[in-house]
């Protein structure tokens, strides 16, 4: 009964194989997380691609506490209804009844399997027991007992054996699902949020520098809005050397269509945790966080932010398809998809620090634009010689995964009541219109996929008439 109690119960937790459910379109393994030696202790979230983390809300009596392994983050029509007022409720309980009853379909597993081992045990025990009998009996005065009878003691002693621990098991292992479940129930009573169950860590930039002052907007983001390849600013700082700020870029071009005064930190090759939110290497210099810069900004009207292809790592699913035949593999898929559920991590703390700028200003998002139409064939889709170039197919994947962000673009601004902007730039391969030149550079251009100027203009027309009218100040 002991062995059991102490090597069956543990051996059981560990070795029951989590139940794997879907809830919210996330494939989420269900069980209990392995014991200690320790009395009492937390329930467990596993992230795959990052460490485990206790609920310490959740706190257990008894071995048997449960742990949800989760990730990557898949987004699909079920994750996108978890946010849908109708739906989201019927998602929910969906969700929890797919939880919890792929726990109580571990739990009997679990059991099931704890019956095993003591009846195995059980009979070891048995066998034994019967050979110390024999022996016993071998070394009698008098002789031994006739077989019969030693083999009917045997029986008995085995049964009575078998069935004290069988019993105790149950009982045990019905202690300690008694025991997980107020636990749970007493750690979610009063939890309202996820943040409030697992904790939340949110650290924001410091302000950086001086308090700054005169400018009704500001543009923060990468080298889309940064404008690599325009006139360089006549009198920039070394941060606009380094980071190649142009006269024509998303800043001054807002600033020629409505009057404002704007100021521009967006720098090449930002993203949300280098550039935007953490100190980003450009140019020679070290950058100080945009945002950290932005919070020493007093009385701004409105921010514009541009982030996500450097996020996810753009280039390089761009570069893999004019390399290969064929692009649409599982492996390039699974980095996406693990790239963008990264990426959808740091955009909402990027949001919750914009939320908390002093003054409350405007934000717009910018989404991001498609480079060609869905039957491109021009010298930019070919690209060099010795490579296959886009078709139509790997276009519409490259479009698709654009789509991808700047759906996680879109839902974290809806959340937060920001506001989008969607440029709509001539992609490349599109015939040039009278008067006017392309809107993003071309593979022979200094900085292929980027805007041009006319592109930047375009992206401007987009934000402008999100913002509200512009308010009269002495310069």
């Amino acid at each position: 009964m002991l062995f059991c109690l102490a090597v069956g119960l543990p051996a059981t937790i560990a070795l029951t194989p989590a139940q794997e459910v879907v809830a919210f379109g996330q494939q989420i393994g269900v069980g209990a997380r392995p014991p200690d030696l320790s009395v009492a202790g937390p329930a467990q979230v596993v992230q795959v691609g990052s460490t485990a983390y206790d609920v310490d809300r959740l706190t257990v009596w008894g071995p048997l506490r449960p742990q949800l392994t989760l990730g990557p983050v898949q987004r699909n029509a079920d994750a996108r209804a978890a946010l849908d007022p109708d739906a989201g409720p019927r998602r929910l309980d969906a969700a929890v009844s797919a939880v919890t009853g792929g726990f109580v379909a571990w739990y009997l597993w679990g059991g099931l399997l704890l019956v095993v081992f003591t009846l195995a045990a059980s009979a070891g025990a048995a066998g034994l027991r019967t050979l110390l009998v024999l022996r016993a009996e071998s070394r009698l005065p008098g002789g031994h007992r006739p077989l019969p009878e030693i083999w009917s003691h045997c029986v008995r002693g085995a049964g009575r054996m078998t069935a004290a621990a069988v019993v105790a098991s149950v009982l045990a292992w019905g202690a300690a699902g008694t025991l997980a479940y107020a636990g749970a129930a007493a750690g979610l009573r009063n939890v309202a949020s996820l943040s409030q169950l697992v904790g939340a860590r949110h650290l924001s930039p410091e302000p950086v520098g001086p308090p700054v002052s005169g400018f009704d907007g500001a543009v923060i983001g990468d080298s889309r809005v940064a404008r690599l390849g325009g006139p360089p600013l006549p009198d920039g700082t070394p941060d606009d050397v380094a980071c190649g700020r142009s006269t024509d870029s998303l800043a001054e071009q807002i600033a020629a269509l409505r009057g404002d005064r704007v100021l521009n930190l967006a720098c090449p090759s930002a993203t949300v945790a280098a550039g935007l939110r953490g100190p980003q290497e450009e140019g020679g210099r070290v950058l100080s966080p945009q945002v950290g810069l932005l919070r020493q900004v007093q009385g701004l009207d409105w921010v514009v932010v541009a982030v996500g292809p450097n996020d996810v790592g753009w280039i390089d699913f761009l570069l893999y398809c004019y390399g290969v035949p064929d692009c649409a593999d599982n492996l390039t898929q699974g980095e996406f998809d693990y790239r963008l559920a990264a990426f959808d991590r740091v955009f909402g703390d990027l949001l919750v620090d914009l939320n908390d700028l002093p003054g409350r200003p405007q934000v717009v998002v910018m989404a991001s634009y498609d480079a060609f139409p869905p039957d491109a064939r021009c010298p930019d889709t070919r690209g060099p010689e010795q490579f296959p170039g886009l078709d139509p197919g790997k276009i519409a994947l490259l479009d698709e995964r654009n789509e991808a962000v700047n759906a996680v673009l879109e839902a974290g601004a809806q959340a937060y009541g920001f506001d989008v902007a969607r440029p709509a730039l001539r992609p490349l391969c599109d015939p040039a219109r009278a008067g006017l030149g392309p809107d993003l550079q071309g593979l022979t251009d200094p900085f292929p996929f980027h805007p041009t100027g006319v592109g930047s203009l375009r992206m401007a027309a987009a934000v402008t008439p999100l913002l509200g009218p512009p308010v009269a100040r002495g310069r």
